[in-house]
């Protein structure tokens, strides 16, 4: 992650949004005194602002910017400058509607918000290609460019006209022939068999269910439209500017696009991240949320990541949207450096006066600097310097968690076994239990190399391709460890059903014969195991063909019957999960399996809620209760955020963080 590296010159960034647009010249000044007051190294600029640089198509209004980049600069506060393609202006929509999106109905979705564009559209393409030339070729080599911003968190799909021509050029390079797209769609059924290119259109609205390989290709082709777009921007930037790094900022677990591709296109990755603060101290859901978060954009990034964008309080798009209680923005900000963001960025420095987003909190809020919020910033950004020594540094992991997008989205389509089957939610399950319990993951594509982990989890992958079985397979035989949750290699990449239920290569590997019956619980319905624990969700009946039976169903249809297996393989050892077990038995089972992988907690014996990563030559511990807690170190150690030295032990405060170097 060099690219990143060359950003931050050896210190943390710490920053955030800023949109100068929306206030008069008289207040740019004031911000930029309390950005150096606060610590304030990277300022983000232009994400919005296509309106405002181009009032009227082909006019360039830079003067204001000029400016604004120009005190930046003098203040010593680098800027991530951003290509305003997120938003169009009204005037494109109104003059070119055939930019404007449509949805699966047909419905127009106006202008009058953002992300109001098809990617698909030339127009749309030839106007935004426009304004990044222009913002390229005035500030390629401004003295305070640091990182160039592609548009903005990418989310539109659209259904028209425009798009089913691209979306059929799409399959034409997929499949080449007519023949192999019917074989791959499976088009036999329900006389859905295509003639000719010109009668494939977008899954819009239909009578009842839509092809779901189709609907699964569509994912597909909309996130590569997408990246189309991203990709053409970043050309451009990169063109007038060589060696700067690139992003785009990633939504948190986002579906809509496939993530291992687009982080193969970016010098850095970067992500927003928004956890609910109402989670309580008991259960801290929105500090597990951020660490799957975080170790999933960690992996993509394949070392160094940017938070670029978080909330300094409270949020405006919750039903109830409750304010960060104090100390939680710093505890949660903290979290992500443990677990490797060398950037620590907001949405947004000065909290805006109107717009929809003005009840968003801000570094700057709108009660002003003597703020409870603002003098939080403060603290963090006078404690950042502290942490110099980390910047570019690794997190190690001896597990990995196989995540694949076209997986999720081949498994929650239409007609699926239960619709209480969430992958994202069993996905975050599996990935808590781990967190719960201070074992540090990765996540990987199921194709990826392997070699460097211990042990491998697969919550639920019902789609795997023939590579990532090969992969799987032959890293268990040479001595993995594997444990893999139910409905996974159910279908291949065409969405087709493996027979067996499951596929041949797996079933060897974990030692079954058949996947007879997949048999979803009722909602909310348990089933008991004969381990003493109990199964959630789902259930099925699997044939052992070598597997030995770790736990089988005590009750029901098939009592009696496995229910979690565990099979020699080769060198390694594959367990089968075949229901969701509860939070604490799932943790079990998995410390005890990473016991046996030779792979030990970051702290073992830490009270529950505390966290702990190590990152670098750094052992982070983080209090995510509201009470202090007492924590023995491994070895004498110095918290480089008090100077204090421990010999065995260290109390930790509510919402605490210690950095611990030896």
């Amino acid at each position: 992650m060099s690219a990143l590296n060359d950003a931050t010159r050896g210190r943390l960034l710490f920053g955030g949004d800023y949109n100068p647009e929306q206030w008069p010249a008289e207040v740019w000044h004031d911000d930029i005194r309390l950005m150096r007051e606060a610590g304030v190294n990277i300022a983000t600029v232009g994400v919005f602002s296509w309106a405002t640089l181009e009032p009227t198509p082909g006019a360039r209004e830079f003067s204001w910017l000029d400016s604004v980049l120009g005190l930046l600069d003098e203040a010593g506060i680098g800027v991530c400058l951003a290509t305003p393609t997120a938003s169009p202006p009204p005037w494109l929509g109104a003059r070119h509607p055939e930019t404007l999106p449509r949805d699966e109905n047909g419905t127009v979705v106006w202008y009058g918000s953002r992300n109001q564009f098809c990617p698909s559209s030339p127009v749309y393409r030839e106007h935004a290609a426009a304004i990044a030339q222009a913002v390229a070729d005035r500030y390629g080599s401004h003295p305070a460019l640091r990182m160039w911003h592609v548009g903005n968190e990418y989310c539109t799909s659209c259904w028209c006209d425009e798009s089913a021509r691209h979306f059929r050029r799409w399959l034409r390079a997929r499949y080449d022939t007519l023949d192999a797209l019917n074989e791959a769609w499976g088009t036999a059924f329900w006389s859905q068999r295509y003639s000719e290119w010109d009668e494939i259109i977008p899954p819009r609205r239909a009578q009842y269910l839509i092809n779901p390989t189709q609907l699964l290709d569509f994912r597909r082709f909309t996130s590569d439209a997408l990246m189309e777009c991203f990709t053409a921007e970043r050309d451009i930037v990169t063109a007038a500017s060589p060696g700067v790094p690139v992003t785009t900022n990633f939504m948190p677990l986002f579906a809509g696009l496939d993530g291992w591709r687009w982080a193969a296109e970016e010098s850095a990755v970067s992500v927003d991240i928004y956890p609910d603060p109402a989670a309580g101290p008991d259960e801290p859901a929105g500090a597990a949320y951020g660490a799957l978060v975080q170790d999933l954009t960690r992996s993509q990034a394949g070392g160094p990541w940017a938070l670029m964008e978080q909330a300094a309080s409270g949020v405006s798009w919750r039903p109830v949207n409750r304010p960060k209680p104090p100390g939680l923005m710093r505890l949660w900000s903290l979290q992500a450096v443990a677990r490797g963001a060398d950037a620590l960025c907001f949405f947004q420095w000065r909290q805006s006066r109107q717009g929809s987003e003005k009840f968003h909190s801000a570094m700057l809020p709108h009660s002003g600097e003597h703020s409870r919020v603002h003098r939080e910033i403060r603290a963090l950004g006078a404690e950042l310097d502290a942490l110099a020594p980390v910047t570019g540094t690794r997190v190690p992991a001896d597990i990995a968690i196989l995540h694949d997008w076209p997986a999720w989205w081949a498994s929650e389509q239409p007609g699926r076994p239960s619709t209480d089957l969430s992958y994202p939610d069993v996905l975050a399950a599996w990935h808590h239990a781990l967190w719960r319990r201070n074992l540090t993951t990765d996540l990987a594509h199921p194709e990826a190399d392997l070699s460097r982990y211990r042990m491998v989890v697969v919550p639920q992958l019902y789609l795997l391709t023939d590579a990532a079985l090969d992969n799987l397979a032959a890293w268990v035989h040479d001595g993995g460890v594997l444990v893999c949750g139910f409905f996974t290699g159910v279908a291949d990449a065409d969405d087709r059903v493996r027979p067996g239920g499951m596929d041949a290569r797996l079933r060897r590997v974990l030692g079954l014969a058949a996947v007879h019956e997949w048999c979803p619980l009722p909602t909310g319905g348990t089933v008991a195991l004969t381990d003493g624990t109990a199964g959630t969700l789902w259930s099925e009946d699997v044939e052992p063909a070598g597997a030995t039976t770790h736990a089988a169903y005590a009750e029901g249809d098939l009592a009696g019957r496995p229910a979690i297996t565990r099979h020699r393989h080769g060198e390694g050892t594959a367990w089968y999960v075949s229901t969701l077990p509860g939070a604490d038995a799932l943790g079990d089972l998995l410390a005890g399996t990473a016991a046996d992988a030779g792979v030990e907690p970051v702290l073992p014996g830490a009270p529950a809620g505390v966290e702990a990563v190590r990152r670098g030559p750094l052992l982070f511990v983080l209090n995510h209760t509201a009470e202090p807690a007492t924590v023995a170190v491994p070895e004498p150690c110095t918290d480089l955020l008090t100077g204090a030295r421990h010999e065995a032990e260290i109390t930790v405060e509510g919402r605490g963080v210690a950095v611990l170097r030896p």
